[in-house]
């Protein structure tokens, strides 16, 4: 949510903004907050102006009745009250105005940072750098889950039985591949420095709403019913929400943590056929990272915090490029965002396994998160970042370490949390 004197101050670059960013549908936005905004300090200015003559009228009464000119002093009463109720209904119309501004100012997007590329849609994102070699094998590479299922590692038709299309059970060598992943990007974040948390999986709506855009609730949230709980679609939720309200000293930061939890996500909408399988599905699990920084900080910590990822992937022998997400792509909290994306020689194209987001104050704004400064407090800046997501990150290493036996090849960096195996192997 933007800073309201910002909005009042400069309009046409909160406007240019909503332009580029394709949502011109949101231009009207603008003039009404700025018009519901002057109304509202009108409205308390008038209720400045009434409180200061009650303060002066009630001193007039004592003296009125001191001097026994009691009828005068009756008057005068009377006059308190018809400000007393004045002000009531100022202190209504006060509550309304700012509901009403809050309700368009949450739904105006963030200044996006001048390096992001304009663009509509996914299609104008810009790739950065790649990482590694990607390779194109001289014999096939199967479709992930028929790898899977070919060490018994995976049944889709049980889970589907159980809890419907979008679900997976993982089973033997696949399954323990898959918390060997999450414990190794847990130890290699805490090995840089980051402080490992283990959240709440479920949220309050004032969380989900202070952390995520309206359009983001509703594709993803799953809601509890009968109560004001959400599944968090990721850690980050739970992680940022963990400093609501929270007035930081400024000499703390930054805070880095990095999270393991479950995610669940609606995944509204009809995908194609390279995304069925475990692709995108209703849960998986995650290692996710944030920092909570000062602002003229946050975009050092932005390249460090992708650059974690791209580090992570290289030492378990996948290829990864970046990818800048352009205007259109952004989500309306975030000021800047880079994908990162890992190579599949089955497709012979890179597809994403992360998102590194700076929110800038966006999330601080909403939730109240403030850091306390030398010279007055200003809100923090927030950032998050994908570690890995397995499974869809065990499609990226099985096509990368997958062997024409179809075994499949362990790196070194994994080997401890695989019990020392160096490859697993067909049953």
């Amino acid at each position: 949510m933007l800073d309201i004197k910002f909005l009042r101050e400069n309009p046409d670059i909160v406007k240019q903004n909503i332009k580029n960013k394709f949502q011109d549908k949101k231009l009207p936005l603008v003039d009404e907050v700025i018009e519901l905004d002057q109304q509202n300090r009108d409205n308390k200015k008038e209720v400045e102006a009434l409180r200061a003559n009650k303060n002066k009228l009630s001193k007039m009464i004592g003296g009125l009745m001191k001097d026994g000119k009691k009828d005068e002093a009756e008057k005068v009463k009377a006059e308190v009250a018809a400000g007393n109720a004045r002000i009531d209904e100022l202190t209504e119309k006060e509550r309304t105005l700012e509901e009403e501004i809050k309700k368009r100012m949450m739904v105006i997007p963030n200044i996006i940072d001048p390096s992001v590329p304009i663009g509509e849609d996914d299609s104008k994102n810009v790739e950065l750098e790649k990482f590694g070699e990607p390779v194109v094998p001289d014999y096939e590479i199967p479709y992930h889950t028929e790898i899977m299922e070919a060490f018994d590692g995976i049944d889709l038709d049980a889970a589907r039985d159980v809890a419907g299309n979008g679900f997976y059970y993982l089973m033997g060598d696949i399954a323990r591949l898959h918390s060997a992943v999450i414990s190794y990007a847990r130890d290699f974040m805490i090995d840089r420095g980051f402080t490992y948390c283990v959240p709440p999986f479920m949220i309050r709506s004032n969380v989900v709403t202070g952390v995520m855009s309206f359009d983001e609730m509703d594709s993803m949230m799953y809601k509890i019913e009968g109560e004001d709980l959400y599944l968090i679609g990721t850690s980050e939720h739970s992680m940022i929400g963990k400093f609501i309200n929270k007035h930081i000293q400024e000499d703390e930061l930054p805070y880095t943590l990095t999270s393991y939890s479950p995610c669940f996500r609606k995944e509204k909408g009809a995908h194609g056929i390279e995304e069925r399988g475990v692709y995108r599905i209703h849960q998986f699990e995650k290692q996710e990272m944030i920092v909570i920084c000062k602002p003229e900080e946050s975009m050092e910590w932005y390249d460090k915090l992708w650059k974690n990822t791209v580090d992570l992937f290289r030492t378990l022998d996948i290829p990864v490029r970046t990818l800048e997400c352009c205007s259109g792509d952004l989500a309306d909290l975030k000021v800047k965002s880079v994908d990162v994306e890992a190579w599949s020689p089955r497709q012979k194209k890179y597809f994403e396994v992360g998102s590194c987001s700076n929110l800038g104050d966006a999330q601080a704004r909403r939730l109240g998160i403030r850091i306390k400064g030398a010279e007055g407090n200003y809100h923090a800046h927030t950032l998050n970042n994908t570690v890995v997501a397995p499974p869809r990150m065990l499609i990226a290493f099985l096509e990368n370490n997958l062997n024409e036996d179809g075994s499949v090849n362990i790196p070194e960096a994994l080997r401890p949390y695989m019990g020392g195996m160096e490859k697993i192997t067909k049953k």
